[in-house]
């Protein structure tokens, strides 16, 4: 095998968007000095954050959340709206249910604290690449909580496309491009459903919604 075979993937583009210049930096020095990441911009606020998405279209938007001009979740929405084919990974310092579930519905991929070491950045930034969800251990904890609480929210409009074509038999790939959104927003709204819904996969969730009669035979089709 050629010495080179294993680097031959291209690495990781990241925008840094945070209002501080030093934290900016040092995200920024620890980024480069690896050769899987690629900074390809930064952005000092979320309009910002916006503009240099679509003209840098990274990869990954590494978004602050509290930010002058505009906020990081109404970024977060409005980059995932636009469908972008970027992925953003809040990091925050900020922990609180009111800060954390505004961004996860606006479809952020993952939740990490500033607190987190090198290793646990490397490895959230790698798996929001891949369009996996990524949540710091505090944030997880708090997300379970708000799940194991009995919850009696109806579904929103979006949240009951997905489940009907989930119903039907799509894949999250095909939910996506039937409703013109990425496959991490489909995510997204899937762990919303699971949680209001009181279940933990797709299947229990159709059967669920069928039992509570948000779903009726024939509806799905």
């Amino acid at each position: 095998m050629p010495e080179d075979a294993g680097k031959s993937a291209r690495p990781i583009r990241v925008l840094i968007v945070d209002d501080h210049p030093m934290v900016r930096d040092g995200i920024r020095s620890l980024l480069t000095s690896d050769p899987r990441f690629e900074v390809v911009g930064e952005a000092s606020d979320g309009r910002e954050a916006i503009e240099r998405t679509e003209v840098a279209h990274p990869d990954v938007v590494l978004m602050d959340l509290r930010m002058p001009v505009l906020d990081g979740v109404s970024a977060t929405r409005e980059i995932v709206d636009r469908g972008l084919g970027t992925h953003v990974l809040i990091l925050t310092t900020y922990d609180t249910e009111s800060d954390v579930l505004p961004a996860i519905k606006a479809g952020a991929t993952g939740y990490l604290l500033k607190d987190a070491t090198r290793d646990e950045l490397v490895r959230a930034v790698q798996a929001a690449a891949s369009g996996e969800s990524v949540l710091s251990p505090p944030v997880a904890r708090r997300l379970l909580g708000q799940v194991r609480q009995p919850s009696n929210d109806t579904l929103s409009d979006r949240e009951f496309e997905v489940l009907v074509l989930v119903a039907r038999g799509n894949s999250n790939k095909d939910v996506a491009a039937d409703l013109f959104i990425s496959e991490a927003t489909v995510k997204t709204h899937l762990l919303h459903l699971y949680a209001k819904l009181e279940v933990n996969d797709r299947a229990a969730a159709v059967a669920e919604a069928y039992e509570r009669g948000l779903l009726t035979p024939g509806s799905e089709g």
